[in-house]
């Protein structure tokens, strides 16, 4: 059985150590790093030994958002648009947005694919606010919740077209953080009528494959309590007000917004009801420190079982249903929508 874990690798290759972790705890998924993405060569020998450790065709994750958000840099990749340029264009037309929006992630998901990458930690479905910290910024769809969710299904579809099941993040939304949650926990004071609008952008992708949890603390709701430690906030808010059902993954346990030990942060996600734990040690570079945050939060995982388990399979389902797609087609279409794209890049 699997580990309720995505964990990732240290470098381009696999090490003797991670090979052995990986087949003795068999994580549900592997995300790869910046790190780990040299060239597409490399990645497709990189998830055979993945593959070959786990003795599954594991799950490869990937960030790949577009604009600054993306782990496969040029030139051994193509360069994709921010989510601010999806926003611009379906303030001109929405038509024409929402087209450009299942364009951009169609191709992303070809590029994906490719390399057998079969989820993909995007779209961004948070609502910046002025003022706010720039941490979500020009990765928003917009404002307001009708256009961002509009756009982001539109992205959704594109990457499951292409064969990959996507991750909407931070929900229950992460646009009014006056800090990075990287280095800190942001602590949200707007009131719930005022937080109404941000959840409404998610509860309009109840029905997204999978989503990923904002180390923020809400403290109309649950004060001072990171959303992915809150039980309040995952049980009451992510499940109930919003109304998602898919696989609810943790956003990186290694993130500097949560206290305590991993151990301690994997059992308070589990415990709030979080059903996959992810793990990229972000702020290391040592191989065997990697290793060794890997396996403790390898350790700290339950089995994947029950109604998570059952949310994994349909995610996973979904990362399997690759549609015919004119590749060449399509970037002469991109160009035509995005004709100064080079200069926004």
């Amino acid at each position: 059985m699997n580990k309720a874990c995505i964990l990732s690798i240290s470098g381009a290759q696999l090490t003797s150590g991670e090979k052995t972790l990986f087949a003795t705890q068999n994580p549900w998924g592997v995300i790869l790093m910046g790190r780990s993405c040299v060239s597409k060569t490399q990645i497709r020998a990189l998830v055979s030994d993945i593959w070959n450790a786990t003795g599954r065709e594991t799950l490869i994750f990937i960030d790949q958002e577009g604009g600054r958000v993306a782990r496969l840099k040029a030139p051994e990749w193509p360069l994709f648009p921010r989510g601010e340029d999806y926003a611009l264009l379906y303030k001109a037309d929405p038509e024409r947005g929402r087209e450009a929006a299942w364009l951009g992630h169609r191709l992303i998901a070809a590029e994906l694919a490719s390399m057998s990458i079969h989820a993909d930690c995007a779209p961004v479905v948070d609502l910046p606010v002025p003022g706010a910290h720039d941490v979500i910024g020009d990765r928003a769809f917009g404002t307001e919740p009708e256009q961002v969710a509009d756009l982001a299904r539109a992205a959704l579809k594109g990457l499951a077209d292409g064969g990959v099941a996507g991750v909407v993040k931070h929900i229950p939304g992460h646009g009014r953080s006056m800090s990075d949650s990287h280095l800190e926990l942001p602590r949200v004071m707007a009131s719930e009528q005022e937080l109404a609008k941000d959840f409404d952008a998610f509860a309009r992708l109840a029905d997204a494959p999978m989503a990923m949890t904002a180390h923020i603390a809400y403290d109309a709701i649950d004060p001072g309590v990171a959303a992915t430690l809150s039980q309040k906030l995952i049980q009451g808010i992510i499940r109930e007000r919003i109304g998602f059902d898919g696989l609810l993954m943790s956003d990186d346990l290694g993130m500097r917004a949560l206290g305590g030990s991993l151990t301690t942060r994997a059992d308070g996600a589990i415990a709030a009801g979080c059903d996959m734990l992810l793990h990229c040690s972000g702020f290391l570079k040592d191989d065997e420190a990697i290793l060794a945050e890997m396996t403790e939060v390898a350790e700290a995982s339950p089995l994947l079982a029950g109604k998570a388990l059952q949310r994994a399979d349909r995610a996973e389902a979904m990362a399997t249903n690759e549609q015919p797609f004119d590749a060449e087609a399509g970037w002469a279409r991109f160009h035509q929508l995005f004709p100064d794209f080079r200069a926004m890049a």
